[in-house]
């Protein structure tokens, strides 16, 4: 009975996979973007690319993958923008396109004065417990003091 729950869990896994594929042709680009950052290959690939050019065979050398699983990961980065690839006689050249990535960081700043005044408003407020604490502590030690001494 085991194996046929395997079967059943890879059948299922296929076609969430392929509704996955169908959601995200509708996807804008920021999306698209996010979506691509999610996989640490992916940050791993373009973390490669920062430093310059590379083949695909170079990029796929360091993961323990095959070959059509690194063009899956290269195809969303670039159906990203993340990536453009060009071809030069048999060879496939990736390089870092950077556009997406500086959308993707105005976005993501637009909410940092929102997490600031949060951070702001958290600070005070631990800093307000702190005080109360302090306070009720050395209200009870002053209480203790005037019990011993009577």
């Amino acid at each position: 009975m085991q194996p046929v729950f395997c079967l059943t869990s890879a059948a299922n896994a296929i076609k969430l996979t392929k509704r996955l594929s169908l959601l995200r042709v509708e996807m804008d680009n920021l999306s698209e973007v996010f979506f691509a950052l999610s996989d640490p290959t992916r940050r791993s690939i373009l973390n490669r690319l920062s430093s310059g050019e590379a083949t695909v065979g170079e990029l796929a050398a360091p993961f323990t993958m095959s070959a059509p699983a690194i063009t899956k990961h290269l195809k969303v980065l670039e159906r990203a923008g993340l990536v453009h690839k060009e071809r030069a006689g048999q060879t496939l050249r990736c390089t870092l396109q950077q556009a997406p990535l500086k959308q993707a960081t105005d976005w993501l700043s637009s909410y940092s004065q929102f997490w600031e005044e949060s951070f702001d408003q958290l600070d005070q407020f631990l800093q307000q417990e702190i005080s109360d604490d302090i306070s009720s502590s050395n209200s009870g030690k002053k209480t203790s003091t005037k019990a011993g001494n009577d």
